[in-house]
């Protein structure tokens, strides 16, 4: 594929997900012109979108806490608005702050840059209610990728290979225990909502299911608000490799090759 050269590219697939161009035709193409963006991100992550931006005679807004008034990407963008106190609960996850910002400085488009709320399918239907422009995926896209047991019933149905496992409706503890003793020990237990290695807990046989399936489901809620779990044969020694997709609003895409994410683990 040649490069792409419009204003940004929209988004960012780092998970298994449809075909590159059914996301992008899954909402209507915007054609309007990003003069002025509002990066809804802190520190490096900002800054690489600003120099971009820079270098594309767009306008920046950066948003930033207490703790980040004095940070490098706020000295480098045209407008800054203070968002809160230094705990991102209270700053840097407040989408309503940073989408009212964005409304009052006349910012075109929110860039999320990664984490924080770049990956809130609430925060993207809010930006599009709002009539800003969201530079990501459309909130379709979020919540399926999002949910790990969307994710994979989408794959299986579009043919790509997964990992042996149980991703069903039914929670119990029982039908949970029959789908690991069919798969075959040991298993991974995950949850089916966010990610970063939380709620997952690994049962060598059957004796420890039970404990690890309860301390999975209790991690879980804490960190997601959702216990619910999937059940997969445990890969030992495994090679995660990642393939990023950019793709914009006009149908274009382009794949950045794979990279081997093992050595971060």
């Amino acid at each position: 594929m040649k490069p792409i050269r419009h204003k940004f590219l929209l988004i960012t697939v780092r998970h298994g997900s449809r075909s590159a161009a059914a996301v992008a035709a899954s909402r209507e193409p915007e054609r309007r012109a990003i003069r002025k963006v509002l990066v809804a991100n802190r520190g490096e992550i900002a800054c690489r979108v600003m120099r971009t931006a820079r270098r594309m005679g767009v306008q920046t807004v950066a948003v930033f806490s207490d703790a980040d008034r004095d940070s490098l990407h706020v000295k480098m963008a045209d407008e800054s608005v203070n968002i809160g106190p230094a705990p991102s609960s209270e700053s840097y996850l407040c989408g309503d702050k940073i989408l009212a910002a964005a409304q009052r400085l006349g910012a075109d488009a929110v860039h999320p840059g990664y984490g924080f709320l770049s990956e809130n399918a609430r925060f993207a239907d809010r930006c599009a209610e709002s009539g800003v422009l969201f530079i990501g995926p459309p909130s379709a896209g979020i919540r399926d990728m999002g949910i790990k047991s969307t994710s994979k019933a989408i794959m299986s149905a579009a043919g790509v290979p997964v990992i042996e496992g149980y991703h069903g409706v039914d929670q119990s503890d029982e039908t949970l225990r029959a789908e690991a003793a069919r798969i075959g020990y040991p298993v991974m237990l995950k949850a089916v909502m966010g990610g970063g290695g939380k709620g997952m807990r690994i049962a060598m046989d059957a004796a420890e299911f039970t404990a690890q399936l309860q301390s999975a489901r209790s991690e879980a809620l804490k960190a997601f608000g959702n216990s619910d779990m999937l059940v997969e044969k445990f890969v030992q020694r495994p090679r995660h490799v990642e393939v990023q997709v950019f793709c914009d609003h006009h149908g274009n895409a382009v794949y950045l090759f794979e990279r081997d994410c093992s050595v971060q683990r």
